[in-house]
């Protein structure tokens, strides 16, 4: 199991997001192990859960899909 699993998906989402955002500001993202992990990850979640996550718009929907977390 990876240590990724340990955290809520919506904030892995959000994390995701955020970093991929940021690509054309900080192209030394692209090397990014961890943002690569992240990624794969969340596509394996996603297509656990039927996304075809060769087709963007799925792909994007579902990152988006959860609320945006609260704070405590």
């Amino acid at each position: 199991m990876t240590v990724l699993a340990h955290y809520p998906l919506p904030e892995l989402k959000l994390i995701y997001r955020l970093l991929h955002g940021q690509l054309p500001q900080q192209p030394d993202l692209l090397d990014s192990e961890l943002l690569h992990e992240l990624q794969t990850y969340l596509q394996q979640q996603a297509s656990q859960e039927g996304v075809d996550i060769s087709h963007h718009a799925q792909w994007a929907r579902w990152l988006e899909s959860d609320l945006p977390l609260k704070s405590v």
